[in-house]
């Protein structure tokens, strides 16, 4: 198959930031980016940066560096998962280079989970945590309903552009004021666990995650960016529940 080593290069390394910016480990791009270049025949080094993918292969019998910034698409794990399916697609000799251009537009302009769906099934989700904790049934419909006016927020906010570390904040005040009507109404008998997992759908688990695994296969930098990043989130969420708790004067202690 003769490829345009240029060409190549390009779609590569939009390709791997694509990836990085859907949430993939360093470990899942590079293996990715290696089994379509071992098809097309390219040679190549690539550095995954803190926010930016850079990729050197030989053009034209010189060294070119493409840099390309990885996007902020947010973490989709449908979008993760059909590139995975694209390079094994080319891997098995299916796709040429236009088609595997077209196959990835296709993939990157798709849209995400309907957003209502998502609300309703994160909303449900942390009222089961709020069951596995064990709170009671008020706590559980407490919990659910500050998820989805919180979770809905957060949605409106991230649409509006709105700084991530902030919209954390907001929510999980929202969330957390929510959460207080427990205690100030004296609803059922578990209003300590409802307080305590309203803002649990805020925790950025899959950034941490990823951070452990960039850190075992020797990615560093984007670990130590990936687990600052979680931290300064989880940060936020905690301020956010304590002006919560503050605001409505309870005393917990």
């Amino acid at each position: 198959m003769s490829i345009n080593p240029k060409e190549a290069a390009v779609f590569l390394v939009d390709y791997a930031a694509w990836l990085y910016g859907c949430g993939a480990t360093c470990s899942r791009i590079t293996k990715n980016v290696d089994r379509i270049a071992q098809v097309w025949g390219l040679k190549f080094e690539m550095n995954i940066l803190p926010g930016s993918i850079q990729f050197t292969t030989e053009v034209d019998d010189c060294s070119q560096v493409f840099i390309k910034k990885t996007p902020a698409t947010g973490i989709s794990f449908y979008k993760n998962t059909q590139l995975s399916k694209l390079s094994w697609g080319i891997a098995d000799g299916k796709m040429s280079l236009n088609d595997a251009k077209e196959a990835f537009r296709k993939i990157i302009t798709a849209p995400f989970t309907n957003k209502w769906v998502v609300l309703v099934l994160a909303s449900l989700a942390n009222l089961g945590f709020c069951r596995i904790f064990g709170g009671d049934a008020i706590a559980m419909g407490i919990v659910f309903i500050a998820t989805l006016a919180g979770f809905r927020l957060k949605q409106i906010l991230i649409e509006e552009h709105m700084d991530h570390k902030l919209v954390f904040l907001i929510c999980a005040f929202f969330s957390s004021v929510i959460a207080t009507s427990g205690y100030i109404f004296h609803l059922g008998d578990k209003p300590e666990v409802a307080l305590g997992t309203c803002v649990l759908y805020l925790i950025p688990g899959i950034p941490y995650i990823n951070s452990i695994s960039d850190l075992l296969v020797g990615e560093y930098l984007v670990a130590f960016s990936r687990f600052m990043n979680a931290l300064l989130l989880t940060f936020c969420l905690s301020v956010g529940l304590a002006c919560g708790i503050l605001l409505m004067n309870l005393q917990l202690f």
